[in-house]
């Protein structure tokens, strides 16, 4: 038989194979992540029944091991958004992300050194707090409050994400995906608390990794060739770029607008951050929370690297069977897959990972926030406990709502991994810069930092409208920069107009 005939044959059987992959939802499937909610519920539960205040109920009582603080971290940092936007990233672009994530990694190391002593040394629970004590009331109400807006929308975003692709695996409308999503993500939060956030997260990075090592080697097997020449391809067609030194500082996708853009992105995320926070400092001492995160850099760089390549492979795949389908929407590429060619228990396995992805939300540190830092303070001041405990389970339903309706409205959104990245740019620069000017000085300018923060945002508002425009060539990580520097230098300004209040005797 000639060699061309018996490729053709090859081809057909295994475009036939192709086929007979994917398809309805198995019983099998169903088995993983029937399994996978169930654990969450006995998680919850195991944790749940043992919190009595609000110690535990928001830090755990400081008893995680930080081996499963680190591995929480690098859970939440993921998120689903990362899992479905990293292969559409990779799909359509290339690897220069990875620019971002070296910035990433330096935010950590000052994180590690700067903002967890200050946090432990005033024994906060809410990240706030410490804004409360450096400047006063005013300046930690301003904080929390652009924590509950920045995070209500970025989350939102994330939670859409997760929706968007368990719908599309599942072939369920967006609304009822969502409906159930939020259900479980308040029934499991309100009652179990960050310890259950915290050990549910060890866990899901377990199902992260093992998920996305199987459907690389499943890629592998259906490319002609092998794993080097499928790189081969993609490198040819400048999917592999990943350092680009070409010095333009308006090119977000540029070496040093990229790294720059991830160190202060990361200093924002990692160090003005309830979310990401709260599970630092669920341990004990101070020099465990720095190893706690020292480590996840060693931890979240391999998966990062991980969904990268399978959005590489992605686009070697599809070009290797041109007859497949793709997606109507390029950013539904990794669920389109998973839903149309993955074989039964493969996909759940997928659905697995983006569905605990998804359940760990951001309930727990917009609670904690909004007790901590609004209702105890402002609303009611003297009250028990077990009235503060009450309230936080109460918080967790109408924020679980909130998110809902967010990611209801997100559906128009293109690139949703730098949309949730470009929200965090309006209001992050202006959080950072009031903690480095409580970290870094020792003025007191309680009511200078409010006006400060606010006009500071409106500019990077103006600023990033522009930029989508395209009538201001700027790359939007800098828009993070500038926010804090603007912050910073009117507060200082505001502050020589502000007569200090009188010490006590």
């Amino acid at each position: 038989m000639p060699c061309s005939l018996q490729n053709q044959r090859k081809d057909l059987i295994e475009d036939s194979i192709l086929q007979q992959l994917g398809g309805s939802f198995s019983s099998l499937d169903a088995v993983f992540v029937g399994g996978a909610i169930a654990l969450l519920f006995v998680i919850s539960y195991v944790f749940g029944r043992h919190e009595e205040n609000t110690e535990d109920f928001f830090l755990g009582g400081r008893r995680v091991p930080w081996i499963v603080a680190c591995l929480s971290f690098v859970a939440t940092e993921i998120s689903a958004l990362a899992l479905v936007g990293m292969p559409h990233t990779a799909f359509t672009e290339n690897w220069r992300w990875f620019q971002f994530l070296i910035g990433l990694a330096l935010a950590r190391l000052v994180v590690a050194f700067l903002f967890i002593p200050a946090f432990y040394k005033y024994h906060c629970t809410s990240i706030y707090e410490f804004l409360g004590h450096r400047f006063g009331p005013a300046t930690q109400y301003t904080g929390s409050i652009y924590f509950l807006a920045t995070r209500l929308i970025a989350s939102g975003v994330r939670l859409y994400a997760t929706c968007m692709a368990v719908g599309l695996i599942l072939g369920w409308p967006l609304d009822v995906t969502l409906a159930l999503f939020t259900i479980v993500s308040i029934l499991f939060i309100a009652f179990g608390g960050i310890k259950a956030l915290v050990w549910t997260g060890a866990y899901q990075a377990v199902f992260f990794i093992v998920s996305g090592v199987l459907v690389v080697g499943f890629l592998v097997r259906h490319i002609d060739g092998n794993l080097f020449s499928a790189l081969q391809t993609a490198r040819e067609a400048g999917r592999l770029s990943t350092f680009h030194f070409a010095f333009n500082l308006n090119d977000a996708s540029t070496f040093w607008p990229g790294v720059l853009g991830g160190l202060f992105t990361g200093l924002v995320s990692f160090g003005a951050d309830q979310e990401m926070v709260q599970r630092l400092l669920t341990v004990k001492t101070r020099r465990n929370s720095q190893k706690t995160i020292l480590m996840t850099i060693a931890a979240v760089l391999p998966v990062y690297w991980l969904y990268l390549l399978i959005g590489t492979l992605l686009y070697v795949f599809y070009r290797h069977h041109p007859e497949l389908e793709l997606p109507t929407e390029l950013k539904t590429i990794f669920p389109h897959f998973a839903r149309t060619l993955l074989p039964a228990g493969l996909k759940g396995l997928v659905l697995a990972a983006i569905v605990l992805a998804s359940v760990d939300s951001p309930l727990g540190s917009l609670t904690t926030s909004f007790v901590r830092d609004i209702y105890r303070p402002l609303i009611r001041k003297n009250a028990t406990d077990r009235h503060y405990l009450r309230v936080s389970r109460i918080g967790v339903v109408v924020f679980g709502l909130l998110l809902a309706a967010i990611a209801a409205a997100c559906e128009p959104v293109q690139n949703i991994l730098w949309f949730a990245f470009q929200i965090l740019a309006l209001t992050g620069g202006p959080m950072l810069g009031i903690f480095l000017l409580g970290l870094l000085t020792r003025r007191k300018a309680n009511l200078a930092n409010v006006p400060a923060m606010l006009i500071s945002t409106v500019l990077c508002t103006v600023l990033l409208v522009r930029i989508q425009q395209k009538t201001l060539a700027l790359g939007w990580t800098w828009l993070i920069v500038l926010g804090a520097a603007t912050t910073m230098a009117l507060s200082c300004l505001f502050s020589l107009r502000t007569k200090s209040p009188p010490r006590s005797p």
